[in-house]
């Protein structure tokens, strides 16, 4: 359903600017003139793309949960949207567009976005219980994975019974995990490591999966389901599969190449920020513009991350080497520092990172060095995110959001091992696109 309404969306803002397009050529510009066969054709195709990408950014069709929230979001798209075409205008000095197109669309896409987002809300209260779980496992693999089925999953769950593999070994004429999947109807079923081992359970599976039961190892089922790795599998799934900034040349010369291009665009704003954070800073932010923590990069080579300061600079904390972990609301960060926390502003001066490139656009978020080798210490493997170059955004930031105790990092690195097993160009604009939504407010996380 979700793909339905988002090629809904898309086919209607194609729809709608092409027709007003097309109608304006013959019957409102005067003298009429072929509209396909002009230059007005190219740019009603990229204030198609313009809608779609705000659109997405903005959580369009499916994210909002009424129809005054989602009344609201189409008019921002709309909004937006003409805003940004009509500044183009301005700047190039000539009508790419004609008003009658742009303010248009802009009006007729939001009852449509409206619709569309209705028939998305109705799947989705019909997806919510679709998938129904039995998991055969240990308690504390239950105990994980009803924790993990409370966050934000890729794919709606529920975990109707759970078995350990004792309990579901079958016993004479009982087969404990055939008549549990009957009994609670059941549609996958997940098995961890000790039950693939075990003959009697694997074989009832089977039976199951005949019958139009899904199957799935633990793994599996959390890459699937919830777009991570279970943190008991990290050690041994770290083994059994490439990274493609690594293994893959030409994903890593595209990456680099689009961490050039955004870093480079992004010196825009940053440049046009400055003299607006330094003033605004005289107010309610006195001290340095800028602050510098040393983060740990790419094959564990140190470097300094750049920020707009968002804290009292006398105070140490998180915006200081050696610090505590960052908090949500922490009282050290200034009036005007939580405006830029909030706005994402403070990352602004990271597209330097970029451009040098100590950063990319999407990657494990860098660590400093004191808790690397903390959690290097208890966790083996973790030096396995230090593979790939660092990112301003990243999968576990759009996903799980700060890291505030050692728990929280090892749960993010959950998220950092699927993104290093999927990694590729089209993850990362998904990653992306969830960024920009994390940022506009209308998808949870952060970084």
């Amino acid at each position: 359903m979700r793909r339905v309404t988002r090629l809904l969306s898309f086919l209607g803002a194609a729809g709608v600017v092409l027709g007003l397009s097309k109608i304006h050529a013959a019957y409102v510009a005067d003298p009429a003139y072929d509209f396909t066969g002009s230059t007005r054709f190219a740019w009603a195709v990229g204030y198609i793309l313009l809608l779609w990408i705000a659109g997405y950014g903005f959580g369009l069709p499916d994210l909002p949960r009424s129809v005054r929230e989602a009344t609201l979001v189409a008019a921002g798209v709309s909004v937006s949207a003409a805003v940004g075409v009509s500044l183009l205008q301005l700047v190039v000095g000539d009508a790419l567009l004609p008003r009658f197109v742009v303010l248009g669309s802009a009006l007729l896409l939001i009852p449509w976005q409206v619709a569309v987002n209705a028939l998305a809300r109705r799947g989705r209260t019909r997806d919510e219980g679709r998938d129904r779980v039995v998991l055969v496992g240990s308690m504390e693999e239950h105990d994980r994975l009803v924790a993990d089925l409370a966050l934000v999953p890729e794919r709606a769950a529920v975990l109707v019974a759970h078995l350990t593999v004792p309990a579901a070994t079958t016993h004479g004429d009982e087969r404990p995990l055939v008549e549990k999947v009957l009994e609670t109807q059941a549609s996958v079923i997940v098995l961890d490591r000790d039950a693939q081992g075990a003959e009697d359970v694997v074989g009832d599976a089977a039976v199951l999966h005949e019958a139009g039961v899904r199957v799935r190892s633990l793994v599996q089922f959390y890459e699937e389901w919830l777009g991570k790795l279970p943190i008991g599998e990290l050690e041994r799934a770290s083994l059994f599969f490439d990274i493609s900034e690594i293994h893959r040349v030409r994903y890593a010369r595209v990456k680099r190449l689009m961490d050039l291009v955004m870093g480079l665009v992004g010196m825009i704003p940053f440049v046009l920020s400055i003299p607006v954070v330094w003033a605004a800073n005289l107010v309610g932010n006195r001290g340095p513009l800028f602050y510098r923590q040393e983060r740990v990069g790419r094959n564990g080579i140190p470097f300094a991350i750049l920020k707009y300061r968002s804290m009292l600079p006398h105070e140490p904390g998180p915006d200081e080497q050696g610090s505590a972990w960052t908090q949500l609301d922490d009282p050290r960060v200034t009036r005007f520092g939580r405006i830029l926390r909030k706005s994402h502003l403070d990352e602004l001066p990271q597209v330097l990172n970029i451009v040098r490139g100590e950063l990319s656009v999407v990657g494990p978020r860098p660590e400093q060095p004191r808790y690397v080798k903390e959690l290097s210490a208890s966790l083996p493997f973790y030096g396995m995110r230090h593979l790939v170059r660092p990112g301003l955004t990243g999968w576990a930031q759009v996903k799980y959001g700060y890291a505030g105790d050692e728990r929280d990092a090892v749960e993010k690195l959950q998220y950092e091992f699927f993104y290093l097993r999927h990694q590729g160009v089209r993850f990362d604009l998904r990653v992306i696109g969830r960024t920009v939504r994390s940022v506009t407010g209308t998808e949870g996380g952060g970084r």
